[in-house]
C-alpha cells in the first residue's frame, strides 16, 4: 500500500482535490495502478500526503463520479475498467429479449392515456422565442403557473430535465463521497443508481402503509444525515401514498436538523390520492420535485422542483457549466398542457384508469390472500415466495415483472416483483391470475402477508 501512496504523491502536482484525482487518473493511464487495484483508506492517504482527509474524500467524489474508482463496501476503494460499462439497476429489464404479451416491467405510462400535445405545441411556436443567455432558468409564463398551483409557497422554484435529472443536479451539487443518505426501501432504481455511482452510501428505511416507518427512521436520523429521499405519492414502487398524519410525524424528526428532505413527486398528476408534503412544514428545509413525465409525456423530459434559495441557486450554478436551461420551448409546451381544459380532463380521465386498474389487481391478489401495500399510481409491489421462480413462471404466463432486488436497500426485505399494473390495457383480472400463479411459483405453500 505505502507502494501506492509513493506513485501517487510522484505524481502529484498539487495538493488541492483536483491535483490529487489527476495524480491518480496520471499512474492508471501510465500503468502503475490497474483495473480492481485497491486505493489506500482517505485517512492513512491522507496523512502520508499531508492533506486532509476532506480533499482526499473530494478527490475521490471527482474520481468516482469520473467513473475511474468505485466504493465497494469492506473491499474498500478500487479502480475501475474504464472499458468496462458500470453496472446499473435502472434499464434493467428481467429479459429484454423475450417478446411478451404483457411487457410490465418499464414502470411506464399507458400511451394510449397521454394527452395529445399538437395543439400545445403549435400554440408555443407562436410565442416569441429566447435570444439570449442571460435570461433566468424558467419562462415567466411557466412560472406563473408553477407558483399558483405548488402544494406550497417555496422559497424558489426551477425548471429541469425530468425527475431523474432533478435528483441528479441535487446529489452532484450537495452531497460529496461519504455523506450519508437516508432512502425509503424498496425505493426507485434510479435514484440508487445515482448515490452509488457519487460514492454515497444509502440507508434503507422501512415502509408500511402511511410511508416511510417513523420508528425507523427517527432510529436512522440518530446519526448525522445529510438528506432524506421521498416519495409522497404514487410511490414506486410499492404504490404507497403517504398520509398528511405520517407526514407530519417525520417532519417533527427532520426538523432542527441540517437534513435536506428531497420529495420526489414523479406521478403527482395521476395520483389518485391526497396531496401531501413536509414542504408545507418545513419549506426551509424541503426540495419539491414533480415530475410531468408521466401524466403528460415522457418525451417532454420536464420536472420542475422548488426548495430553499440556497439549494437551487447552487443547481443553477451547476447548470450553467452544461447545458445552462431547459428549452424555453419545451416549457411553453407544458404551460400549454397545463392550461388546456381538455388535456386537464385527459389527464383526470387517466388518473381514474389507473385507479380502476389498480383496484381491480389488487382484489384479485387479495381473494388468493397476498396483500399489496399500496395501490396508488403505476406499479405494484407483489410478494412472492422466490423472486427468480416468479419471473421465470411470470415469463411462462406472458408477463414481464422488474425483479424485486433492485429497489432494495439493505438486507431483509422479502421477495417481490414489481408489477406496472397502469399498463395493464386489457382483462386486469386475467393478468391478476397469472401474476398469482407465479406469486406461488417455487413451492410456496403459506399465505403471504
Amino acid at each position: 500500500m505505502l507502494d501506492v501512496i509513493s506513485e501517487i504523491e510522484n505524481r502529484l502536482s498539487d495538493s488541492s482535490a483536483k491535483g490529487l484525482s489527476q495524480a491518480v487518473t496520471r499512474a492508471i493511464r501510465e500503468g502503475v495502478l490497474r483495473p480492481g487495484d485497491r486505493l489506500p483508506p482517505v485517512r492513512e492517504l491522507a496523512h502520508q500526503l499531508a492533506l486532509s482527509p476532506t480533499t482526499v474524500s473530494a478527490a475521490w467524489a471527482l474520481l468516482v463520479r469520473a467513473g475511474t474508482i468505485q466504493t465497494a463496501g469492506r473491499r474498500g476503494t478500487i479502480i475501475m475498467d474504464l472499458h468496462t460499462q458500470r453496472q446499473v439497476r435502472y434499464r434493467n429489464p428481467a429479459n429484454a429479449d423475450r417478446p411478451y404479451e404483457f411487457d410490465l416491467s418499464t414502470g411506464a405510462p399507458d400511451p394510449r392515456l397521454l394527452p395529445d400535445t399538437t395543439q400545445a405545441v403549435q400554440r408555443a411556436l407562436t410565442g416569441a422565442s429566447r435570444s439570449g443567455y442571460t435570461e433566468g432558468a424558467v419562462d415567466p409564463s411557466l412560472m406563473e403557473v408553477l407558483t399558483a398551483t405548488w402544494p406550497y409557497e417555496p422559497p424558489a422554484i426551477t425548471v429541469v430535465d425530468g425527475a431523474l435529472d432533478a435528483l441528479d443536479l441535487l446529489i452532484r451539487s450537495r452531497l460529496r463521497m461519504g455523506d450519508r443518505v437516508i432512502v425509503e426501501t424498496p425505493t426507485v432504481r434510479g435514484l440508487l443508481d445515482l448515490l452509488v455511482w457519487a460514492g454515497i452510501e444509502p440507508v434503507g428505511v422501512p415502509m408500511d402503509e402511511e410511508g416511510m416507518v417513523p420508528e425507523a427512521f427517527a432510529a436512522a436520523m440518530r446519526t448525522p444525515t445529510q438528506m432524506v429521499f421521498l416519495q409522497p405519492r404514487a410511490h414506486n414502487p410499492t404504490g404507497i401514498a403517504m398520509t398528511t398524519p405520517r407526514a407530519r410525524l417525520l417532519a417533527n424528526i427532520v426538523k432542527n436538523t441540517e437534513t435536506l428532505v428531497v420529495e420526489d413527486e414523479c406521478g403527482s398528476a395521476i395520483s389518485a390520492a391526497r396531496e401531501v408534503t413536509l414542504g408545507k412544514l418545513l419549506p426551509g428545509q424541503t426540495v419539491h420535485v414533480r415530475s410531468y413525465s408521466k401524466s403528460h409525456g415522457p418525451d417532454l423530459r420536464l420536472a420542475a422542483m422548488g426548495g430553499p434559495e440556497d439549494v437551487i441557486a447552487g443547481i443553477g450554478h451547476l447548470r450553467n457549466l452544461g447545458q445552462g436551461w431547459t428549452s424555453w420551448l419545451l416549457q411553453r409546451v407544458l404551460r400549454e398542457l397545463l392550461l388546456d381544459p381538455r388535456v386537464t380532463a385527459q389527464v383526470e380521465h387517466a388518473r381514474a384508469e389507473y385507479a380502476r386498474r389498480q383496484t381491480s389487481f389488487a382484489s384479485v391478489l387479495a381473494e388468493h390472500e397476498i396483500r399489496t401495500v399500496g395501490h396508488d399510481g403505476l406499479n405494484a409491489w407483489v410478494p412472492v415466495q422466490d423472486e427468480s421462480a416468479a419471473l421465470m413462471r411470470m415469463a411462462v404466463e406472458g408477463v414481464g415483472a422488474a425483479p424485486g432486488h433492485l429497489f432494495t436497500v439493505g438486507p431483509g426485505e422479502k421477495p417481490h416483483v414489481r408489477i406496472t399494473v397502469g399498463l395493464v390495457t386489457g382483462d386486469v383480472e386475467d393478468v391478476a391470475e397469472r401474476v398469482v400463479r407465479a406469486a406461488h411459483a417455487g413451492g410456496w405453500h403459506s399465505t403471504v402477508r
